[in-house]
């Protein structure tokens, strides 16, 4: 165009960055959307069904949120709605509904099958379409750190809660402890892949999941930067060993 300046050096940074993480987002929306049909049951069977009760655990630290019948929650990543339905089970008698989101279509079509009615709506977690500071608990369990932007994610939670909510995030980490840890990474790269992609027919899917483990900060780098993302109080618990954190951000 005639008359344009020329980009800077900045500028151009973040273009090409912009670029990477739409591309990503991309790949894992088509991702999640191939194995959704047998997600479900892939997450029971290689967890040994630890991961009921990992949400579960969730549920019952943000009970006293839960039990107020005003509150508003949303779990964003929702996939087939597990946590949405484990949330709900510590709901108050005639609280509001627990909402929730996700930006792949076929992970909502199976969560309103379990939930038929339930309010769940089609979003990129990192551009919600909610009011900011409407929200008293935002969660995300396993869906995180297939964010393309973390830092950009938190920024977004963070938005829409209101002074004084909390955000839980349930994900998986790494091992504080090493010969566990070393037992975790022969299961989760070796043998993992091969029954996941059994179960689903997608065996990249659970290849990567692995890979994106080993790229997300761990539980202590995470909770620094709830910090600098505006949660001025945060705690963390490893469960299992430490194959799974619960972070706690209130704002």
């Amino acid at each position: 165009m005639k008359g344009a300046r020329p980009w800077t050096e900045d500028e151009r940074r973040a273009s090409e960055a912009a670029h990477t993480e739409q591309e990503a987002a991309s790949w894992i929306q088509a991702m999640f959307g191939r194995v959704a049909h047998r997600y479900d049951l892939a997450n029971h069977v290689l967890s040994f069904g630890i991961d009921r009760y990992w949400r579960e655990r969730t549920a019952r630290r943000v009970r006293q949120i839960l039990r107020d019948p005003a509150s508003r929650v949303l779990d964003i990543c929702c996939g087939t709605g597990d946590l949405v339905l484990a949330l709900e089970r510590s709901r108050a008698r005639g609280a509001l509904p627990v909402f929730g989101s996700d930006f792949c279509h076929p992970m909502l079509v199976g969560a309103r099958q379990k939930m038929d009615g339930a309010p769940l709506f089609e979003a990129d977690a990192l551009h919600l379409p909610v009011a900011d500071g409407c929200l008293d608990l935002v969660t995300v369990a396993f869906g995180f750190r297939n964010l393309a932007n973390y830092r950009a994610g938190l920024v977004e939670m963070r938005r829409v809660l209101r002074p004084g909510g909390t955000v839980a995030i349930l994900e998986f980490t790494q091992p504080p402890n090493a010969a566990f840890a070393a037992l975790y990474h022969f299961y989760s790269r070796r043998i993992l892949p091969i029954i996941g992609g059994a179960l689903t027919g997608d065996r990249s899917a659970y290849t990567y999941l692995p890979e994106s483990v080993k790229r997300f900060p761990d539980a202590p780098a995470l909770a620094i930067e709830m910090g600098r993302a505006g949660f001025p109080q945060v705690e963390y618990e490893y469960l299992t060993g430490g194959i799974v954190a619960l972070h706690l951000g209130r704002g």
